[in-house]
C-alpha cells in the first residue's frame, strides 16, 4: 500500500496526507505551545546596559513558553551584583571569560573560564567581576520573566543608580536585596 493511500486509510489522519509539513508545525505550536527552535550567533541579540551590567539577551520568554531566559554579561572588573534573593526563578552562571567571585548561600568562591555555579530561588546569592581583565559569563534564568525587570533597570536615567527606585523595581520582580 502506498504511503499516501494508508494515510488516508487510518482514522482521522487522512487529512495528514493533503496539509503541508509546515502547516502542521504551525498547528502543532499553537496547540502545545511548544517553542521554535532558533540559532542565536555570537554577535547578536539584544544589548541592554542593566546599570553596568552589559548584557546582551540571547533567549527570551516570548521565544521559549517562558521556560527560560538567556543572556551574555560582558562586564568591567568591579561590576557585580550585590546580595539578593529570587522568589520565582534559578539561575545558572558559566563563566566563559575572566574571574567572577560569587556567593550563594553564604559560601564565597572565584569561578573561572569553564566554571559554573547554580543558584536555586529563595537563596542568598551576588557576584561580582574580580581582577584585571573584563569577564564574560552566560546567566540563564529558569522560568523566563527576569528579562521584563531588566528592560527596566536598563531605562532607568544614566548616571549613579538610586537604589530605592532599583529596590523597587526588583521588588515588584520577585527580587530583594539584603542588605
Amino acid at each position: 500500500m502506498k504511503r499516501q493511500k494508508f494515510l488516508k486509510s487510518l482514522t482521522g489522519l487522512g487529512l495528514l496526507a493533503t496539509i503541508s509539513h509546515h502547516a502542521i508545525s504551525k498547528t502543532w505550536l499553537r496547540i502545545t505551545g511548544q517553542s521554535k527552535s532558533k540559532i542565536i550567533r555570537n554577535n547578536k541579540g539584544n544589548i541592554l546596559n542593566v546599570i553596568g551590567d552589559i548584557q546582551t539577551h540571547k533567549l527570551v520568554g516570548s521565544e521559549t513558553n517562558n521556560q527560560i531566559v538567556e543572556w551574555v554579561d560582558d562586564v568591567e572588573p568591579g561590576v557585580g551584583i550585590p546580595p539578593h534573593t529570587h522568589t520565582k526563578e534559578d539561575e545558572i552562571f558559566r563563566v566563559i571569560k575572566g574571574q567572577i567571585e560569587i556567593m550563594i548561600n553564604g559560601k564565597t568562591s572565584i569561578l573561572e573560564a569553564g566554571d559554573m555555579a547554580y543558584a536555586p530561588k529563595n537563596i542568598a546569592h551576588a557576584w561580582k567581576v574580580v581582577g584585571t581583565e573584563k569577564a564574560k559569563m552566560v546567566t540563564s534564568a529558569l522560568p523566563a520573566g527576569i528579562e521584563f525587570m531588566f528592560k527596566e533597570l536598563a531605562d532607568l536615567p544614566s548616571g549613579p543608580p538610586d537604589f530605592k527606585n532599583v529596590s523597587e523595581i526588583c521588588g515588584r520582580h520577585g527580587i530583594t536585596f539584603i542588605t
